[in-house]
């Protein structure tokens, strides 16, 4: 098990260290509106925070990894240039941090965009691990998911049932769903190393929990392999079927 803190600060780091995590995920917007809104500081002033926590956790035991949010699009400001996501991720790297996360924060990206990135991205730092963490809020979310991998990308972010979302992005849906993504993988023939049976189980339980329906439709509908009896047999095996 490990526990990761989303950190945006020197003091989110100290308090993420007291509680002994195993990971910091260091989080700024490449959109410059979307960081005030979110984050109140500058891309700049933002990078300044995490020049610190770098260099205040240096020795510790603790993984540093920095999710640039927004990359695919702001809902404020639109599209990001790809070259502004590319030199945020270089200065990450240059700072201390060993992976990066390219976070579609408001769900506007496209599986053709997503393609181009994370291609452009590995080009640049083919040994870099690289996590891609989407939201479904316009319904995009797997086919992004199979865009990242078919453009080399291995680590996805995900939330149980599709639950999350982010507070500054209007109409904003939860995280993509994470049995959904993986029973996904699993009928590419896609090894995921997760028992999506035990996924499906806990959330089948979300709805309760939080109140609400949840989003997942693997939950809802069953794994492709689950089959079910004909409606046109009788439990003796004779056709019920209507005759002329």
């Amino acid at each position: 098990m490990i526990y990761v803190a989303l950190v945006p600060n020197f003091r989110g780091a100290e308090r993420a260290a007291a509680a002994e995590v195993d990971e910091m995920n260091l989080v700024m917007s490449s959109s410059e509106t979307h960081n005030r809104a979110n984050m109140r500081m500058t891309c700049a002033q933002s990078l300044g925070n995490f020049r610190d926590i770098t260099t205040g956790f240096a020795s510790k035991t603790i993984t540093l990894n920095g999710t640039i949010a927004t990359a695919f699009g702001c809902p404020f400001e639109g599209a990001q240039d790809p070259a502004r996501v590319l030199g945020f991720a270089e200065r990450y790297l240059e700072i201390g941090m060993a992976g990066i996360t390219l976070a579609d924060t408001t769900g506007m990206a496209n599986p053709r965009q997503v393609e181009d990135l994370v291609a452009a991205i590995l080009r640049r730092f083919p040994e870099l691990p690289l996590t891609l963490h989407f939201h479904n809020t316009r319904g995009m979310g797997l086919a992004n998911v199979v865009a990242a991998y078919d453009a080399g990308a291995r680590s996805f972010d995900g939330s149980l049932g599709g639950i999350g979302g982010c507070p500054f992005a209007p109409g904003a849906t939860g995280n993509v769903c994470t049995e959904d993504f993986v029973h996904m993988f699993e009928c590419m023939g896609v090894d995921t190393g997760t028992q999506l049976d035990a996924l499906v189980a806990l959330s089948r339980r979300l709805p309760a929990m939080v109140g609400h329906d949840v989003s997942g439709q693997v939950a809802k509908a069953g794994a492709v392999w689950n089959l079910h009896p004909s409606p046109l047999l009788s439990p003796a095996g004779c056709d019920t079927a209507a005759h002329p």
